[in-house]
């Protein structure tokens, strides 16, 4: 059992690369079925969000060349592009890794909590895939007790501070006031929701909901009383928005440059602002080009989130505290496995001497022995047959000049104090 954790991320790779390598939903079982029939691959599980494409797998020896051929293959992009900005972690790495992905500590907003249900998505949906084996199904249920342990124990949460609180704030900067504006909301997800309750708790009242499946935009829209459209007429409302935030897993653009532009023809050229915080983008980057179309992406949200991070740094120092103290008392445990098969078989074959013997102890007792003389010779046949393999090891690490091999010797065999 070997952990391994691959991937880019905000820190590592521009929004277009990570737009690349993507899983979505329509992506994510074929991924999974190839990494389940991949012969080097026991278990994976594959986190893909707005800022980090990462898989976690348990692997047979060392795949990680073949796994970074793998995801190139994949996603049919040239491997020179993607491994400069390609992170790898093993073991004791890749375990720290997602506990800091699962507790907001490498997020590109310091401590957000979305990512822990993001993390623990991907996790059921490859376990869904019947792609998480014993030790993914150990490595991951370990991070969500972690995640949950630094939430109690610091105030990483606190002030919070998000992608969707970051569009907001971007909004008030923009527009003094959100009482009167418009926003239109494209997506139902759990990001458009936070987004909206941000919009909503600031005092924002005329909200349009766009989503592919009207039921789930309908859920969202009557506990803010937004109005509710598909996708497709998105052309015909646009108008209306003087804000503009995005966040749908769709793999193509939904909004174009021609679209925002009859749109702005529509608004006079009053000022519109478009948030896009969806990788892959949902607003064509040319949009951005057209005069009166204020449009950002996750990567522009950046300076804002930064304000906001140092309020959260105190907090993360404890909260690193924890999972370095929690990673490393999760190696010792995989460690730990390797003895298994060891103690196992050092048990039978002592079992095995005892049963031997006592059978021979029983047979001449069963013939009229001396109970004692019986006892006696099964005592000390019993002794040395046990004493022999540890006293070898003992007396070869003395005659070829090994004391530390000696040491750990005596050490397992109770004569010296480990400590």
């Amino acid at each position: 059992m070997s952990l391994l954790a691959i991937g880019i991320n905000h820190n590592t790779a521009s929004v277009e690369l990570r737009e690349k390598v993507a899983f979505g939903p329509d992506k994510l079982p074929e991924a999974l079925q190839q990494l389940s029939v991949n012969p080097i691959v026991n278990g994976s599980v594959i986190v893909s969000t707005c800022n980090r494409t990462e898989i976690y797998c348990d692997v047979k020896s060392s795949g990680k060349s073949k796994l970074i051929d793998w995801l190139s293959q994949f996603h049919q992009v040239n491997p020179d592009e993607l491994k400069p900005s390609i992170y790898i972690h093993e073991e004791q790495a890749a375990i720290r890794h997602l506990m800091r992905v699962s507790c907001g500590l490498d997020s590109l907003v310091l401590g957000e909590p979305q990512i822990l249900g993001q993390v623990k998505q991907a996790y059921f949906d490859s376990r869904g895939n019947k792609a998480v084996d014993p030790a993914i199904e150990k490595l991951f249920q370990k991070a969500f007790s972690v995640a949950k342990r630094v939430r109690t124990e610091t105030d990483i949460g606190g002030n919070a501070v998000s992608v969707a609180y970051a569009a907001c704030t971007l909004a008030k900067h923009i527009f003094e006031s959100l009482h009167d504006t418009t926003v239109l909301l494209v997506g139902a997800g759990e990001t458009i929701e936070l987004v909206a309750k941000h919009l909503a708790a600031n005092g924002c009242k005329k909200m349009i909901v766009a989503n592919r499946t009207r039921e789930r935009a309908m859920e969202l829209a009557s506990e803010f009383g937004a109005e509710v459209i598909g996708l497709p007429e998105i052309p015909d409302h646009l108008a209306k928005a003087d804000i503009v935030i995005s966040s749908t897993a769709s793999p193509l653009p939904i909004i174009g440059k021609g679209m925002v532009e009859t749109a702005l023809r529509a608004r006079r050229h009053q000022p519109m602002l478009l948030v896009d915080i969806a990788v892959p983008r949902d607003i064509e980057a040319q949009v951005g080009d057209l005069n009166d179309a204020y449009l950002y992406s996750v990567d522009d949200l950046q300076s804002i989130i930064d304000s906001n991070i140092e309020q959260r740094k105190v907090e993360a120092i404890q909260a690193e505290a924890i999972v370095s103290e929690e990673s490393a008392a999760f190696m010792s445990w995989m460690r730990s496995l390797q003895a298994v098969d060891s103690i196992r078989e050092y048990r039978q074959s002592a079992n095995q001497i005892r049963e031997e013997l006592l059978a021979k102890s029983l047979q001449s007792l069963a013939q009229g022995g001396d109970p004692e003389k019986v006892l006696t010779e099964l005592s000390n046949k019993l002794t040395n047959k046990l004493i022999h393999a540890p006293t070898r090891a003992l007396q070869n690490a003395a005659e070829q000049g090994e004391p530390a091999k000696l040491t750990v010797i005596r050490q397992s065999l109770g004569l010296d104090d480990p400590q």
